[in-house]
């Protein structure tokens, strides 16, 4: 039988594990990966893609797809907030990735979203190259990550006119 403080010591730090895990998925606001980050603009959806697309294009990287819920549900008479997901890389980073690790071709390309708010302004969100290649642990292609954050915060930059 548990008495005296141990009767109310082992409730108390359930408790305090409760609010602990509470408090951490609080602070993650939404992002569940490391390195997301997300550039709230001024720009309406439609002008924010233009302007992420022109950026891709001047920073000689490659737009290799683009798929948007909106746009799908537009054409089936379904009004949502905008959104979209364009994917960006090139052929030479791809084969410096695969040649450092197989694997990681799965993380290519990369991603950056674009959402719209209910104030009429759109946000950008992408995750750091650098954090999405971390978990294969290669030297090389860490190297490759770090060249591609300093190309995707200029990319994001450029598009959201700061």
């Amino acid at each position: 039988m548990v008495t005296g403080w141990r009767r109310f010591f082992r409730p108390g730090l359930m408790v305090a594990i409760v609010f602990l895990a509470a408090a951490a998925a609080a602070a993650q606001g939404g992002a569940p990966y490391p390195g997301t980050m997300t550039i709230q603009t001024r720009h309406g959806f439609n002008a924010l893609v233009a302007r992420l697309e022109a950026a891709i294009a001047n920073h000689k990287m490659g737009l290799v797809a683009r798929a948007s819920a909106s746009g799908g549900a537009a054409s089936r008479g379904v009004k949502i907030p905008g959104n979209a997901v364009l994917m960006v890389f090139r052929n030479d980073y791809a084969v410096r990735m695969l040649r450092a690790s197989v694997p990681a071709g799965i993380e290519a390309p990369l991603r950056i979203y674009v959402t719209e708010n209910g104030d009429g302004t759109a946000s950008l969100t992408y995750r750091s190259p650098s954090a999405v290649f971390a978990p294969y642990g290669s030297p090389d292609l860490d190297r490759m990550a770090k060249e591609l954050d300093g190309i995707f915060r200029s990319i994001v930059r450029d598009a959201a006119g700061k």
